[in-house]
């Protein structure tokens, strides 16, 4: 029986979320928290092994008291069990840290029942870094494997899987030993709707609770704002495209113009003085 894990977030909705013209930061409160959509399709790819071979599915979280709704949606979609690790020290962590924290939740929760499987979405669409998961498979040293698009096999009493891995120009079919780390693609499967006893389950659900206090051997210097190297000095929107220009008249005028605006743009296509 496979006790697979899958690390989660809740994010901010990126398709509605605003920045702040003042500040040069995201304006949160402007778009409803949801699951990162990456990290949906981990769980339901968790979900889809258990029932190939049996076992059971946990998700966990490193968030505000609010990311309890990240987990609910979770256990619609077909988990056992959350835990979420929420602490003021936590905040303000970049990937370093939040793989750190993540991985100390791992831990314990190994501790409670030993771990075959650890899923990951590839990237979450608030920070786009995909370097949590792999972060946080180097500090468990257990073997990365990233941009999985489909799962062939797993085979607990052999300690093995076989993963399809996407790249730019094909894929690759890895053999990797158990536990091991993937980070999945979002064409790995396709979300079914919940089923009414999951939602009713999740209406329900209370999720596991730890703060800094509840984990074990730790570095506190590691977590949160202390924790992360890494500095964003400054983030703003891209500016809007101007508008195209209309092109007017009959065919030849409209030919000619085109022609007048690509030999003023020529620097952009490498054109050079004696080429018209």
């Amino acid at each position: 029986m496979l006790h697979i894990v899958a690390c989660i977030k809740q994010v901010p909705d990126t398709k509605i979320i605003k920045m702040n013209p003042k500040t040069n930061t995201m304006d949160r409160s402007s778009a409803p928290a949801i699951l990162n959509p990456y990290d949906a399709h981990a769980v339901e790819e968790a979900v889809r092994l258990k029932a190939r071979y049996g076992g059971t599915v946990s998700v966990v979280t490193m968030g505000p008291p609010p990311a309890v709704k990240a987990i609910k949606k979770c256990i619609e979609i077909g988990a056992d069990e959350g835990y979420l690790v929420t602490d003021r020290a936590f905040a303000g962590a970049d990937t370093l840290a939040t793989s750190y924290t993540v991985t100390k939740a791992l831990e314990k929760i190994s501790k409670i029942k030993p771990i075959d499987l650890i899923l990951c979405g590839k990237m979450t669409i608030d920070g786009d870094t995909g370097q949590v998961g792999p972060g946080i498979a180097r500090r468990l040293d257990i073997p990365p494997l990233t941009n999985v698009k489909k799962v062939e096999s797993v085979n607990k009493e052999e300690g093995y899987c076989v993963i399809h891995r996407k790249l730019e120009d094909g894929y690759e079919v890895i053999r990797s030993t158990l536990p091991c780390l993937f980070s999945v693609e979002k064409d790995i499967n396709d979300i079914p709707y919940s089923t009414m006893p999951n939602m009713l389950r999740a209406a329900r659900y209370k999720p596991v609770v730890w703060s800094v206090n509840d984990l074990e051997d730790v570095d506190r210097t590691l977590f949160g704002l202390k924790g992360s190297p890494t500095i964003v000095a400054k983030v703003w929107p891209p500016e809007k495209p101007k508008g195209g220009e209309m092109l007017a008249g009959g065919a030849k005028e409209q030919v000619a113009r085109l022609l007048e605006i690509l030999w003023e743009k020529k620097e952009l296509f490498g054109m050079k003085e004696g080429a018209r």
